[in-house]
């Protein structure tokens, strides 16, 4: 019994370690708050508890009059129910002892209460009671009534404008003004405030029922007081009531005056308006304005001259009045003299010469939208095109093989509302127009039936589609159309738009960022290659290359290997290029067939690879010798060829030599669309082929086959 007692006990103390000293002051203002309601307190507790109660009051009142913000005092609605409830049970103990020894006289309460009622009742306890009834009302009627329906309508505001500021939090993150931690952190900020706010909603009706409470026990104590004085002491009627009536009213008044300070505190906090100076300047600077101190002293002057009016305190705050006048004027004239600088001062800067910080910065990727679709944009109102834009980034850094950079959202009045406009390094690679609130339903060429709606194309590939009502999602797909939303339409653009311009968004730092993160696993192969043998403009070159022929760059590894083995022989781009695709061959071949299955490709016939080879090495691989209409014959064959591909169902790919194969991809990049052109040498050993089409000189040769 003696261990599990010990055991018990340890386990206490650890845990009353484990909250600290100060985390326990807040139980213990508790416990005691509750053990006055219940065991007797002398007077001279009383006194001091009192005394303690009107200091903690005027120190909360203080507080919110210098709080910039009420925020800044975000533990108020909790403050303000210990102090209710702090003199809830001063109010219980003094109750206790006016009615238990208030015959034996006017101090059986402590001197606090004694002092407290003889001011008031000043010799009239019927005086007193007035008074101090006015005094209630005010409190209740007034401060307490108006305070409580600020800080319902202040919760109520609040929390309507919470989606709006959530909204402009996320528009300055996407457009680059706030950082992950600044919006991070006024998020938290606008969090905080809703429930401040709320919180100061219920806080008031605390106020509120602490000055019923009030009144009830003045009756209380009063009717009390004088049964119990006339019943079981013998006193007279007038004896108990002037008894009675002093320590009632000066027990009253002793808990309403904190209870008055409270109500006070209260009002201030919910209708101070947030601002960058205090209370004190505000005022000093919104009311202390020349003009109306100025009427106010005229007619405060006049009114003094008049016969029979108490000329002398009229002429006083005349006087008194126009001193602030004169104030407030010097002050005007100064802020006027220190504006004349500040704007001498600007038209000084506006001469000076431009600088580098007055040239804008070109985001990386942009979108810009229109107003209509800021609810795709805006989480409160469903919109998930934030997240849907980062899926995207996250599937492009995957697969091409390096982070691709923020998208950067903005708003753009010049264009109209449902449009969008995606940039890359400030230039508009694409833009369309999207329906929030319909669905795309996209057209694959396979359909069995038509839908109503709206006709348009799809923003990524062009195809045909209908914007249709969310009603007829199922029906469309029935019928074999490809149903997405606004969102989906626009991510698709967006991935598309990147794909195709993955070279562009590869630069110095993004190609040094991937050194970095290949030194931490092979720093001799990277201190080999950069920059002791080529630079790092030469390397992110390749890399553009690559990117631009639509090869992944995920094997950076490979890429630094190949590339170190090779620059001693060139420090050309184009060369360095074609030396790295074949190591990448596999990765090239994979995206194009399947494991374990024939690739279906293309060649040219023998006679005019090598006329193409032949007059590429003699004026160059740019091959501006070629002759128009061979280069026509050569693209009309494989715009052709690819063509019957595509409708096969077969990915067109295009196999030369590898003096060739240069030129001829650049040559079809952008006049074929979805060619792909390999070298001889980047095909696999194991991979097999399968020749589908040879491509000759003359159409009419190409079209019969």
């Amino acid at each position: 019994m003696v261990d599990v007692l010990t055991s018990q006990l340890s386990n206490i103390w650890r845990h009353m370690a484990a909250f600290g000293g100060a985390s326990l002051a807040i139980p213990a203002v508790l416990f005691c708050i509750i053990i006055m309601m219940v065991i007797p307190l002398p007077a001279i507790l009383l006194d001091i508890f009192f005394t303690a109660n009107i200091a903690l009051s005027l120190i909360i009142v203080m507080i919110c009059i210098s709080a910039l913000k009420p925020l800044d005092f975000s533990s108020f609605p909790t403050v303000l129910l210990f102090a209710t409830l702090l003199r809830l049970a001063l109010n219980v103990a003094s109750t206790r002892v006016v009615l238990v020894e208030g015959h034996t006289g006017s101090n059986a309460a402590g001197s606090v209460i004694e002092a407290f009622g003889q001011f008031i009742i000043a010799g009239n306890y019927l005086i007193g009671i007035i008074v101090f009834s006015i005094l209630m009302i005010i409190n209740f009627v007034v401060v307490t009534k108006g305070a409580g329906r600020v800080s319902e309508v202040t919760a109520r505001f609040t929390l309507d404008a919470m989606p709006g500021k959530q909204m402009a939090i996320d528009a300055d993150l996407n457009a680059g003004i706030l950082t992950k931690e600044e919006a991070k952190a006024r998020r938290a900020e606008v969090a905080a405030e809703s429930e401040f706010y709320g919180s100061m909603d219920g806080a008031s009706k605390f106020v509120k029922g602490d000055v019923i409470a009030g009144i009830i026990i003045l009756v209380i104590n009063i009717v009390g007081g004088l049964i119990i004085g006339m019943a079981f002491h013998g006193m007279s009627l007038s004896d108990a009531a002037q008894t009675y009536a002093l320590l009632t009213i000066g027990d009253g008044l002793v808990a309403q005056i904190p209870s008055l300070l409270l109500a006070t505190a209260t009002a201030i906090i919910v209708t101070r308006v947030s601002a960058d100076t205090t209370m004190h300047s505000q005022i000093k600077t919104q009311m202390g304005s020349f003009q109306p101190l100025a009427l106010t002293a005229g007619i405060l002057l006049i009114i003094g001259v008049i016969p029979g009016m108490p000329n002398l305190i009229f002429l006083s705050m005349a006087a008194l009045a126009a001193g602030l006048c004169y104030l407030a004027y010097r002050r005007d004239q100064l802020e006027e003299a220190q504006e004349e600088a500040d704007e001498a001062q600007e038209q000084s800067a506006e001469m000076v010469e431009l600088s580098w910080d007055d040239v804008p910065k070109v985001d990386v990727i942009g979108l810009e939208v229109g107003y209509g679709l800021i609810p795709l944009i805006d989480k409160a109102q469903g919109g998930d095109l934030m997240q849907r834009i980062k899926g995207v980034r996250k599937k492009l850094s995957h697969q091409l093989g390096f982070l691709i950079q923020t998208v950067h959202i903005r708003d753009n009045l010049d264009l109209s509302p449902n449009q969008y406009r995606i940039n890359i390094n400030g230039v508009t690679r694409g833009q369309a127009e999207l329906m929030p609130g319909r669905e795309l339903a996209i057209n694959p060429g396979v359909t069995h039936g038509a839908l109503n709606g709206i006709e348009t194309r799809d923003p990524a590939f062009g195809l045909e589609a209908i914007w249709i009502t969310p009603d007829q999602r199922e029906y469309a797909q029935t019928l074999g159309y490809t149903v997405v939303d606004a969102s989906t339409a626009l991510a698709t653009h967006l991935n598309k738009i990147l794909q195709e311009n993955a070279s562009d968004l590869i630069g110095h730092d993004e190609a040094q960022q991937l050194l970095d993160q290949l030194a931490a696993s092979a720093p001799k192969l990277v201190e080999s290659l950069v920059p002791k043998k080529i630079s790092l403009g030469v390397f992110a070159a390749v890399l553009q290359n690559l990117l631009e022929e639509g090869v992944p760059i995920r094997n950076i590894k490979g890429i630094v290997e190949v590339l170190s083995n090779c620059a001693d022989s060139t420090q050309n781009a184009e060369d360095l290029t074609a030396a790295v695709r074949p190591s990448l061959g596999r990765m090239i071949v994979q995206s194009l067939a399947d494991i374990g299955e024939d690739l279906s490709v293309m060649t040219l016939a023998p006679d005019l690879e090598q006329l193409l080879h032949t007059v590429l090495q003699q004026g160059g691989m740019g091959g501006d010798n070629i002759e128009p209409t061979l280069a026509e014959q050569l693209l009309t064959n494989l715009y052709a060829s690819s063509e019957q591909l595509v409708e096969e169902g077969i990915q067109p790919v295009l196999i030369v030599s590898p003096t060739v194969r240069p030129w001829l991809a650049k040559f079809v990049k952008h006049r074929v669309p979805g060619l792909v052109v390999l070298g001889f040498n980047e095909i696999p050993d194991e991979q097999g082929i399968r020749v589908v089409r040879t491509i000759d000189r003359k159409v009419s040769d190409q079209l019969e086959n």
